[in-house]
């Protein structure tokens, strides 16, 4: 199956989880999750009209935008906003918080407040406001990284936030345990879902609008949950090749 075809699948299952959940197509974005495939497969993904991306790696998609730069073709970011979108969705090192705030329209993985006060330097240099996500853990898996719901991390982070003037807070992500039943994600999403509720009514000035969850196996159940911005991959790109390198 050609990506068209597959993305007009996903489009299909998009509309029909937003019609059972009572809501507009237009509440929910998609974002194409072209990590560890190559720049070519971003290229197939434009003009099957996807404009916004998620990949892991910063070294990675820096040696994307290269060729991306060598085709001509502009990623939103510091210098303008025009072109597509490509934002990091895998844990950012504290190392790379620089190069992570020059090269991405957006950081969706903020899981400390290190993290966040490090990229506000960052993005402070490079005089750009740079959108973020704050990713939290709503699940007990040791290997899931994240801000606890309960924490106190959080919490200061959020008191702190108008301090980060470089940073443009939009919302919240997590990822939900791994099984192969979409229904075992529907309570974490649920989860996340109300705690955006509760921390957008504790922050009123601050913009928790964005809501990203559901991947590949689980989007529908996310949009039904509340997702405003589903992550999907292998669903569109196919199976993954093994990453080239490892940060």
């Amino acid at each position: 199956m050609m990506f068209k075809q597959r993305l007009e699948s996903i489009e299909e299952r998009i509309v029909a989880a937003c019609r059972r959940a009572g809501r507009p197509r237009s509440e929910v974005r998609l974002m194409a999750v072209s990590k560890t495939h190559p720049a070519s497969a971003i290229v197939e993904a434009m003009e099957a009209g996807v404009m916004l991306f998620g990949e892991n790696r910063v070294q990675e998609f820096e040696r994307k935008q290269a060729e991306l730069d060598a085709m001509g073709l502009r990623v939103a970011g510091v210098s303008d906003q025009g072109g597509i979108e490509i934002h990091l969705i895998g844990h950012l090192q504290s190392n790379k918080t620089a190069k992570a705030a020059q090269l991405f329209t957006a950081v969706d993985t903020v899981d400390s407040l290190r993290i966040a006060s490090r990229l506000n330097e960052a993005a402070a240099g490079f005089e750009r406001s740079l959108p973020v996500l704050l990713e939290i853990k709503v699940s007990a898996e040791e290997a899931k990284t994240g801000f606890d719901p309960e924490g106190a991390e959080l919490r200061e982070l959020l008191e702190r936030m108008p301090e980060l003037a470089s940073l443009k807070l939009q919302g919240l992500m997590t990822v939900p345990p791994l099984d192969d039943d979409p229904e075992t994600a529907r309570a974490s999403f649920r989860r996340l879902r109300e705690l955006r509720d509760e921390l957008a009514r504790a922050h009123p000035a601050l913009d928790f609008s964005a809501l990203s969850m559901g991947m590949s196996g689980d989007f529908e159940v996310a949009i039904e949950e509340g997702s405003t911005l589903v992550r999907i991959g292998t669903a569109l790109f196919g199976a993954r090749e093994k990453a080239a390198q490892v940060e």
